[in-house]
């Protein structure tokens, strides 16, 4: 598996988000869905990776800058192709470690809080997100479910082990 940063002019990764944005509108109302467009994924301070075998999207992932040490986890998304083979590890993974290399501290992620993403819920618990309040520009919501990753702490974890 390649991960590498994208500019977003595939046309398949145009339709990987396209499906994104539609599986979220069948679990949430419009006002309570908060991933992003094209547009917004090209906006400064979003970094966005995709994942490839070959000449297959696998994947993608993108990271935004909160400032102050504190980034989020936009964009997580497996092609429907290729759920269940480890693709969502290899980018939280790989969005994890560019946090790293980058210096912040705390890495979040806003989520649905229905049972559909149990999955999603359960790969970032086991790499040590846990629950938090809203971040950032986010207010409670029933649709959503918040969860953070100390960087420090699991660094800390590591230098340990």
């Amino acid at each position: 598996m390649d991960i590498r940063p994208d500019d977003l002019s595939d046309p398949r990764v145009h339709a990987l988000l396209r499906e994104h944005l539609q599986d979220m509108a069948l679990h949430s109302p419009p006002e309570s869905i908060h991933a992003l467009d094209l547009d917004a994924l090209r906006a400064p301070g979003i970094s966005f990776w995709t994942a490839w075998r070959d000449q297959d999207l696998l994947g993608c992932g993108a990271l935004k800058v909160l400032g102050d040490g504190h980034g989020e986890i936009k964009s997580m998304r497996t092609a429907r192709a290729h759920l269940r083979q480890g693709v969502a590890a290899a980018m939280l993974d790989h969005l994890i470690g560019e946090a790293r290399r980058r210096g912040w501290r705390r890495l979040s992620l806003e989520t649905g809080s229905m049972a559909v993403f149990a999955p999603a819920h359960a790969l970032y618990a086991r790499s040590g997100f846990r629950p938090c309040e809203p971040f950032a520009d986010y207010a409670d919501d029933p649709y959503s479910a918040f969860m953070t990753l100390d960087l420090e702490v699991q660094a800390d974890r590591g230098s340990r082990a």
